[in-house]
């Protein structure tokens, strides 16, 4: 089952409605209709299956039609970190810009994506958001990069990474950022 999101998990994506937490977000982001929940598995340290599941239950993701939706899992895992809960089901907002899709990030990448320029990107980031604030932090961040060798641990150096930049930056700078890692990433099956 492939999921795809739905005009609710759009209008989450504008900027200035935030109801998720940054991991939802996300996840959102990568849903790109090509993507099964499975695919979701390895991420947030084993948590991505159940934040899709989650999603598609509140109606931020659906299945493309002529796919399947999953059984619903018999106990659900809690996550391991916190996240903002999710809210009540909300009709997404009737008139023009409802039907819109929107890019948040201020410009498109038309290049080669890869876990290099992924880590290039971060590595950027950190000494843009930390050296002056944190050298400590920025040491942390840069050690966690240089480790990274595969998607997974990339996603969640970018992740931990993302956590703080929404402390110093707010949550629309994280969201940015955290587009713009969706679009350098390779795709995961080749990662």
């Amino acid at each position: 089952m492939h999921l795809h999101k739905t005009e609710r998990a759009r209008a989450e994506l504008k900027p200035g409605n935030r109801t998720l937490g940054q991991r939802e977000r996300t996840l959102l982001l990568l849903a790109d209709g090509r993507k099964s929940v499975q695919d979701f598995r390895p991420l947030f340290d084993g948590d991505g299956e159940q934040i899709a599941l989650r999603l598609l239950r509140d109606g931020f993701l659906e299945a493309l039609p002529g796919t399947q939706a999953p059984a619903a899992s018999p106990a659900p895992v809690s996550p391991r970190r916190t996240s903002a809960p999710a809210p009540a089901q909300q009709p997404a907002p009737a008139g023009p810009e409802a039907t819109q899709v929107t890019q948040v990030a201020a410009d498109s990448f038309e290049g080669k994506r890869s876990l290099a320029t992924t880590r290039m990107f971060l590595f950027d980031m950190c000494e843009r958001m930390f050296t002056r604030r944190d050298p400590g932090m920025a040491e942390r961040y840069r050690e966690a990069l240089r480790n990274a060798k595969d998607r997974a641990s990339m996603l969640a150096a970018s992740r931990d990474m993302l956590e703080d930049i929404e402390k110093i930056a707010g949550h629309e700078r994280a969201d940015s950022i955290s587009e713009r890692i969706a679009m350098l990433l390779p795709p995961e099956s080749a990662a």
